[in-house]
Formats: structure tokens, C-alpha cells, sequence
């Protein structure tokens, strides 16, 4: 097997070593726990929604970086994207078998610290 290269099929037993800079799994990690990455597999757990849905729920995205982080988490596998042929277009995300897997355990870490979080003091 070449370094950097992808895994094959016969090599399954085999992983991805996400510390090498040339790992392709890497730019997934990294899209994945990016800042906005996290907040959209969080979003579309629930539901699949239209980009306008998706900038709405997630407080303090800029349609710019809401765009870009959907492009990546596209291409990456996670999330799937349709255009309704529309004017203007309609375009709907949700996520693949892949990004709900990734996502699940996002989803459980989210739910852990909101209800085990102490209340804090009204300042």
C-alpha cells in the first residue's frame, strides 16, 4: 500500500492513521470538528432542512460559512444535497448513513452536557 493512499476493500482490517498529514480520513476529522461542521450534523440529526432552515437553527453562521461547510461535508460523504428546480432553487440537506453515524455520538455528547450541566448563577 502506497502512504496517503485510501484503504481497499481487501485491506478492511486496516485504518486510516489520522496523524499522518497525507491521511485522507484527516480532512474529515477535520470538517467534522471544525467550529460549524459540528453544529450542522447536530442540525440535520433531527431533520432534513433547506439552507435557509439550516442558517436559521444554527445562530451566528454566516451564510458564507454555512456554504462552505456544507460544500465540505458534502464532498466528504456526510451529507447529501438536492435542488429542487425551482425559482429561485430550493436546496435540501440531509445526512447520508455516514454522517448519521458520525453524528450520533455528537448528538449524545450535546445531550450529556446540556443535562448534566450545573445551572449557573443570574449574574
Amino acid at each position: 500500500m502506497t502512504e496517503g493512499a485510501q484503504l481497499s476493500r481487501t485491506d478492511a482490517t486496516r485504518r486510516y492513521d489520522v496523524f499522518r498529514i497525507d491521511c485522507p480520513a484527516r480532512d474529515v476529522v477535520d470538517h467534522v470538528t471544525s467550529k460549524w461542521g459540528v453544529w450542522v450534523l447536530i442540525a440535520l440529526q433531527s431533520d432534513d432542512l433547506r439552507f435557509y432552515e439550516l442558517r436559521e437553527s444554527i445562530q451566528g453562521i454566516s451564510e458564507k460559512m454555512l456554504a462552505q461547510t456544507l460544500r465540505a461535508l458534502v464532498q466528504d460523504g456526510l451529507v447529501w444535497r438536492e435542488v429542487e428546480p425551482t425559482t429561485p432553487p430550493q436546496v435540501t440537506y440531509g445526512l447520508t448513513e455516514f454522517g448519521r453515524a458520525v453524528g450520533e455520538p455528537l448528538q449524545e455528547l450535546f445531550d450529556r452536557i446540556t443535562q448534566l450541566m450545573p445551572p449557573r448563577e443570574a449574574q
